[in-house]
């Protein structure tokens, strides 16, 4: 194999992650508790958050909100990190070369 063709190669392979980087940008993730749920784009940037209405809620269950929101973002975060090591591993795994 030639160096003309190697570097064509590469190109291609990084047109091909961008491509990918940029269709898993456009895809939703929810992320749910209990009582909240939340949604990123493949960006990992927060489009929406959703408290359940909930009559027991009370001022006191803030603590308990906040906590249920952390569950929900983090939720949300692992499935965008798991798309793109799904989507783009084994072509990231030649990252170090080009």
């Amino acid at each position: 194999m030639n160096m003309q063709n190697l570097m064509a190669q590469a190109q291609k392979m990084q047109r091909d992650l961008m491509k990918k980087k940029e269709e898993i940008g456009k895809k939703l993730f929810p992320g749910k508790s209990e009582l909240v749920e939340v949604v990123f784009n493949g960006n990992k940037e927060l489009v929406s958050i959703d408290i359940k209405k909930d009559n027991a809620l009370d001022v006191e269950d803030i603590e308990i909100l906040e906590d249920m929101l952390k569950i929900a973002i983090n939720d949300s975060l692992k499935k965008v990190d798991k798309e793109v090591n799904e989507q783009m591993g084994a072509a990231s795994s030649f990252n170090g070369l080009f």
